[in-house]
C-alpha cells in the first residue's frame, strides 16, 4: 500500500483538519471544477452548496471545462454550468470526514473554512473493447484524487 501525502505543505497542525480521497471513480474535470467552486468557503456554506447541486437546486459553474456546456441560471454571472451529481457526492463524504477530523482534534467546527480544495489525476485503468476485424478501441477510465484542509479561524 503506497504512503500518499498532500500537496500542501507548512500547516499549523493545532488549527487544520486533512482529509483526502484517493483513486475515485468520478470525473476528474467535475472534481476540479467543484473544488475551485468551494475553495475559499465556510464549511457549512461548502456543504450547503454541495446538498444543493445533488438535488439539481443550483448548478456548479464550469470556467475551465466549459467547451460545449449549456447555459444554467443562478450561476452569479458565468452561463456555463452543471450538475455532476456523482462528484459532488464523493466530495461531500471528504468534507464530512475532515469535518470529523476536526472535531476529533478539538476544533470548533462552526469556525472552520476550506483553505486548500484540489483534484490530481490518478491512475488509469485500462481496458478495451474488442471491434471488427480482429481490432480493439482503448476504454480508459481516469481515476481522481482529493485532497482538502480546513482551517480554524
Amino acid at each position: 500500500m503506497p504512503t500518499w501525502r498532500y500537496s500542501i505543505t507548512e500547516l499549523d497542525p493545532d488549527r487544520t483538519a486533512k482529509a483526502s480521497g484517493r483513486d475515485l471513480r468520478i470525473s476528474f474535470k467535475h472534481a476540479v471544477e467543484i473544488c475551485r467552486e468551494i475553495r475559499g468557503k465556510k464549511l457549512e456554506d461548502a456543504i450547503r452548496f454541495l446538498e444543493e447541486v445533488i438535488a439539481k437546486k443550483r448548478p456548479v459553474p464550469f470556467r475551465i471545462y466549459h467547451g460545449k456546456v449549456a447555459h444554467h441560471r443562478g450561476t452569479q454571472g458565468w452561463p456555463a454550468a452543471r450538475y455532476p451529481v456523482k462528484a459532488a457526492k464523493e466530495i461531500l463524504k471528504i468534507l464530512n470526514n475532515a469535518r470529523a477530523n476536526a472535531e476529533y482534534k478539538g476544533l470548533d467546527t462552526s469556525r472552520l473554512w476550506i483553505i486548500h480544495a484540489v483534484a490530481h489525476k490518478g491512475s488509469k485503468l485500462k481496458r478495451y473493447v474488442p471491434r471488427a476485424f480482429g481490432r480493439a478501441t482503448p476504454f480508459f477510465e481516469q481515476l481522481t484524487h482529493i485532497e482538502i484542509v480546513l482551517e480554524e479561524r
